[in-house]
């Protein structure tokens, strides 16, 4: 009779911990769920996202979103090129950085100084999107403005309406607030998918220390 009352209560609290194990997923799909993508929200990729060349472990700046669709710019993948190999009569080894997938024959920028560079428009937090480039290329060779205020990109990321909110709901990405403000301008791209991931704690952090390529583990 107590090895029947033991069992009794052995699968009593077995099926207590698969409802609260439920219960968690079904909260953590609602909190998902609703959160919605904004301008000047970071998306950073899921480990899951492993076999996109473009947004493996990368962390995109959304630079426009709305009903139309989404725009942004993939902060951490610099390519070999500097500005100085693009426009030669820009004398400053700017780092170049992949922006994404779409237009990869254009060059965008992003920065923090709208007060010397006219036309540009506000992502949020004192971030601006392209300008008056004529004023740009001269403030650059004038030592006016440093990689702190600025960042070139080839290409852009961008989503459908509606494709960017669906691949949230589908783990894709995770939506994180910019604590950095317009000192993202500025910061290096080493670790930083990591240090992102590391902010969201639990389980991810395991995935901070895996390798890059799975086969490596």
């Amino acid at each position: 009779m107590r090895g029947f009352f033991f069992t009794l209560f052995g699968n009593i609290i077995c099926n207590i911990n698969i409802f609260f194990i439920k219960f968690k997923q079904t909260l953590n799909l609602l909190v998902m769920i609703s959160v919605k993508p904004r301008k000047g929200n970071l998306l950073i990729a899921e480990p899951t996202i492993t076999g996109d060349i473009s947004f493996n472990r990368s962390v995109v700046l959304l630079a426009d979103h709305n009903e139309d669709g989404s725009v942004g710019f993939i902060l951490n993948k610099p390519l070999r090129y500097t500005l100085h190999d693009l426009i030669p009569e820009i004398a400053a080894g700017f780092k170049i950085y992949n922006g994404g997938p779409i237009e990869q024959d254009n060059l965008y920028f992003i920065h923090n100084i709208p007060q010397l560079i006219s036309g540009s428009i506000e992502i949020a937090e004192g971030i601006y999107w392209g300008g008056n480039f004529e004023e740009t290329k001269n403030l650059i060779n004038q030592g006016k403005v440093t990689r702190n205020n600025i960042r070139f990109f080839l290409g852009y990321s961008g989503w459908d309406a509606q494709q960017l909110q669906n691949e949230v709901e589908c783990h894709s990405w995770i939506i994180s607030e910019n604590d950095l403000r317009n000192k993202i301008i500025g910061k290096s791209s080493t670790d930083f998918w990591k240090e992102k991931i590391k902010q969201q704690g639990g389980d991810y952090l395991i995935w901070s220390n895996a390798p890059e390529n799975p086969i490596y583990n």
